[in-house]
């Protein structure tokens, strides 16, 4: 074993060491005496705050809570700022590490949602990280380390993540300012605690929006009948196991997951991510609940079919025999 694979093992158990020690340990983890030791640090509390948050990025810790402390710390204005800095510098050690020193550690402790992530990274670059940025489909620490498995460059990652995470840092940041105001009593209590929970739900609107922003146009029965021959398109039918089979058949190669599943995600479209949906339904009204759904799950190319079965069979188009689901090699995982 060469001395650049000693050091890498090395590292890699140490830092499993430290993640098993950080989160074994966790519950010991005092905001309050974290605030005293800051505040007593004088000239450079800011440094230590931002080491310190930094840190608990890299060993699992919990980000939130440094983010409160932040805001109560420092205020709303600078407390966003340094809480933005330790995370993005955190975030970027975590990602330095996986991929420079434990990225076969990391690959196994993110599992199959890695895959995931590597074909978002590999097909949309940052505009992915600033997707899940923004939009939460990943834990914050674990996706530091899973991007470093990825070909995306430093610089444009770091800019994504600093940049993306500013609405969620501001909020919180504000939150816990208007929380230490709350417990001093000070003026204006009633307007910042308002104002928190206004910053907080926009952030909470974020995913939803930027879910309606990448679902695509509709798409006609007839550019669907022709996709189809072409291959790489899925065709996802968002009504009940019953409907699936019943009077309107369905269309042969279809994925049946009824739409009230979709509010979690569905490993067996996860592969999907990166490549066309085509959305189905009686008509098409469940159909962009789905796709709203999904697109806010991080798939980035879906449509809902306009019409659904009921336009597919008014053109006449061939279903699979009515009454007959699996056994035709249709594959329906809503049953």
């Amino acid at each position: 074993m060469n001395a650049s694979r000693m050091m890498r093992v090395a590292v890699s158990l140490l830092l499993v060491f430290a993640v098993t020690l950080a989160i074994l340990y966790r519950e010991r983890f005092d905001v309050a005496a974290l605030e005293t030791w800051v505040r007593d640090a004088g000239a450079v509390a800011p440094l230590l705050f931002i080491l310190v948050y930094a840190l608990a990025a890299v060993l699992f810790l919990p980000g939130s809570v440094l983010t409160l402390a932040g805001g109560a710390l420092f205020g709303p204005v600078l407390g966003t700022l340094y809480n933005l800095a330790g995370a993005s510098l955190g975030a970027t050690l975590a990602f330095l590490i996986a991929r420079y020193l434990a990225s076969g550690w990391v690959a196994e402790r993110a599992g199959g949602r890695v895959k995931q992530l590597i074909n978002g990274v590999e097909a949309e670059g940052w505009r992915f990280v600033a997707f899940v940025r923004l939009v939460p489909l990943f834990p914050f620490n674990l996706l530091n380390y899973a991007l470093g498995l990825t070909r995306l460059r430093l610089l444009p990652y770091v800019v994504a993540t600093a940049l993306f995470m500013l609405p969620g840092a501001v909020a919180y940041t504000y939150l816990g300012y208007a929380g230490r105001e709350a417990v001093a009593g000070g003026e204006g209590m009633i307007r910042k605690g308002m104002m928190a929970l206004a910053l907080l739900a926009v952030v909470a609107f974020l995913p939803r929006l930027i879910g309606a922003l990448r679902r695509g146009p509709m798409m006609e029965v007839e550019t669907l009948r022709s996709r189809l021959a072409d291959g790489g398109l899925l065709v996802l039918d968002v009504r009940s196991p019953e409907e699936f089979v019943g009077e309107q058949g369905h269309i042969d190669g279809a994925v049946n997951i009824p739409v009230e599943r979709l509010a979690e995600p569905i490993d067996t479209i996860a592969d999907y991510l990166e490549q066309p949906v085509a959305i189905v339904c009686r008509t098409d009204r469940r159909s962009a609940k789905a796709a709203l759904l999904l697109a806010e799950q991080g798939f980035a190319d879906v449509h809902v079919v306009r019409g659904g079965m009921t336009a597919w069979n008014a053109a006449g188009y061939p279903v699979v025999e009515r009454g007959v689901g699996h056994d035709t090699g249709t594959r329906n995982t809503g049953s």
